[in-house]
């Protein structure tokens, strides 16, 4: 079949293409650290000729159509990069999916813990999703819930945004309805409708997670802005143990048919898509939030929400635990 070049229906506005045109202006304004320049670098060359690339030729011999196609960065926060890796680990998770019901609890980090995440992201993200997978297995073994000890089996994936790109990190985490009997012997199934309390899951997860925070504050792992300040760490701590942390119990997955839905619309999610994108100019960047709502930001304070999300190096921002590690 001959090739030939049909009109576009998609809106050619792009995260990289804002980020080209406006990371000068951004640079006078603010600092870029070694991980989000990396990002920049990449999404700017995505699919240019900066990567190398070939050409696509027409088969048919009376056809002359040629064009270059040209690599992609496969940054993991690229908007134009994220649908093959997404399908291969999918199809790797796929295979290891248990065939029972799943819940979706998600575990949100305080926002007075906001300032500490920015300073320490690897540390703290890595204990938001450790300590929210450990408040489930906790209970999971506690037989006052499922009427027998079990070891449950957890997903935690790290989110960092809001639909209007505000910093808010937050772990999904899907969920066994129901675990294996700690002898192995039989499984023992949870409710179709109902895992924990969303009370004591926040009361525990709380525990948690100011436990670890104190133990790497007082191993100096932990920088805050108040550094050498040790009763205002501690005050803030205390504060924040008087505090209910919010813990959301999302509508339970019906089986694993569900659950590969949802792998595959959260797990490789970045921040915004292209697709969100509606309008462009000097004056501000216009993109969807929900439904039909949208929020106007300026070009410089899109880049500086989009880059407030750049992980860090290596960060494994995937992970499993239980029966699922």
């Amino acid at each position: 079949m001959c090739h030939t070049d049909g009109p576009r229906q998609r809106s050619d506005i792009e995260v990289a293409h804002l980020i080209a045109e406006h990371l000068d202006t951004y640079k006078q304004r603010y600092a870029l650290t070694p991980d989000q320049s990396a990002v920049v670098r990449d999404l700017v060359r995505c699919r240019t000729a900066a990567l190398g690339g070939h050409l696509d030729v027409c088969a048919s011999p009376t056809c002359s159509f040629e064009r270059p196609a040209y690599n992609s960065c496969r940054n993991r926060h690229c908007p134009k990069c994220q649908g093959f890796a997404q399908a291969r680990w999918v199809e790797r998770r796929m295979q290891r999916v248990l065939p029972t019901h799943y819940f979706h609890v998600v575990f949100t980090l305080p926002s007075e813990l906001h300032g500490v995440a920015r300073r320490n992201g690897a540390l703290v993200y890595g204990l938001l999703l450790r300590c929210a997978a450990d408040t489930l297995l906790t209970l999971g073994r506690d037989p006052k819930w499922l009427g027998n000890p079990a070891q449950l089996g957890v997903t935690t994936v790290l989110h960092t945004w809001t639909r209007d790109l505000r910093f808010h990190p937050h772990a999904h985490c899907i969920v066994t309805g129901g675990g294996l009997a700690l002898d192995g012997s039989h499984w023992v199934a949870a409710p179709a409708h109902f895992l924990f309390p969303v009370h004591v899951l926040g009361a525990l997860f709380r525990g948690k997670l100011l436990a670890a925070l104190e133990l790497a504050w007082r191993a100096g792992q932990l920088i805050v802005a108040d550094e050498g300040k040790q009763r205002t760490f501690d005050r803030r701590l205390r504060r924040l143990r008087a505090k209910s942390w919010v813990v959301y119990a999302k509508r339970p997955f019906g089986g694993p048919s569900q659950v590969h839905r949802y792998l595959g619309r959260y797990t490789h999610r970045i921040a915004i898509s292209n697709a969100r994108l509606l309008n462009a100019d000097a004056d501000g960047v216009t993109f969807r939030t929900r439904g039909s709502s949208t929020v106007t930001l300026s070009p410089i304070d899109f880049i500086r929400r989009f880059l407030q999300h750049v992980l860090p190096k290596h960060f494994v921002k995937i992970r499993h635990y239980g029966l699922l590690a």
